[in-house]
């Protein structure tokens, strides 16, 4: 584990320079992603063991990690920090530089090695291999998948036709859940802790997919984005007839 204690913060002490070159601490969501990728290829590169649970998780962390990188980059790219970064910055005074540091990359880098543990458990596995639990993980990572890439697509979809200026995104697979993109998020990570536990890591990989549920549901997700969401008019029917988390069929109050 020192190996992957290391990378992540190296990592994330290289991203933290560059923000501060650039002023824009809001560069670590675009590094977020791409940083397992770079973590789990980079164990797999280092140990020189990989079984096949580890190359199936590694496979699937840079499909996801990609894809959500490329997402953020081409929505970020080009302009101001982000207004939370912004209002922290501003909060945070000639305090900035230090909090930065700590509450920002230094966190998400402890974040980073929770959330990274189903693979990098698997590398000191000793138990044996169960291809059925394997592919009912892969199969929840592909649903997990589908909600987020698609979530995101159909919002972005949305958000680029001028007749929905102002309005709230209710369509598509946003008429189940009012979260689709951390709902997928969340499943991937199940999926991936299904996939490290059958491929004989210890209890310790479900701490990755506990701890994302609950910063999603809890915490950095869905709060933040209902309270935003929430000073739309058309917001409180939308909540009574659309599941905040778990996709579901839409109830008929509210129509």
């Amino acid at each position: 584990m020192i190996e992957s204690i290391l990378l992540i913060f190296v990592y994330f002490f290289a991203l933290f320079i560059v923000a501060q070159v650039i002023k824009n601490n809001s560069i670590v969501d675009m590094g977020w992603g791409i940083g397992f990728v770079l973590v789990a290829w980079a164990l797999v590169i280092l140990k020189g063991n990989a079984s096949p649970a580890i190359l199936i998780i590694t496979v699937l962390t840079t499909l996801w990690g990609v894809r959500l990188f490329y997402h953020i980059l081409k929505r970020n790219l080009g302009k101001p920090e982000d207004f939370r970064y912004a209002k922290w910055r501003e909060e945070w005074g000639k305090w900035v530089v230090p909090r930065a540091f700590l509450q920002v990359f230094m966190l998400q880098g402890f974040f980073m090695f929770i959330i990274s543990l189903p693979i990098i458990t698997l590398f000191t596995s000793k138990g044996s291999l169960h291809w059925i639990g394997i592919g009912l993980g892969i199969a929840i990572w592909s649903i997990g998948f589908y909600f987020e890439a698609m979530g995101d697509y159909q919002l972005k979809q949305f958000i680029s036709n001028p007749l929905n200026k102002g309005k709230l995104m209710t369509e598509g697979l946003w008429a189940y859940t009012r979260h689709p993109n951390y709902f997928g998020e969340a499943t991937m990570w199940w999926g991936i802790g299904i996939i490290a536990l059958s491929g004989g890591s210890s209890w310790l990989a479900v701490l990755s997919p506990v701890t994302i549920t609950y910063l999603l549901v809890y915490v950095s997700g869905v709060p933040l984005l209902e309270k935003s969401m929430s000073k739309r008019p058309e917001f409180k029917a939308y909540a009574e007839r659309t599941s905040i988390f778990i996709p579901w069929f839409p109830l008929n109050k509210g129509r």
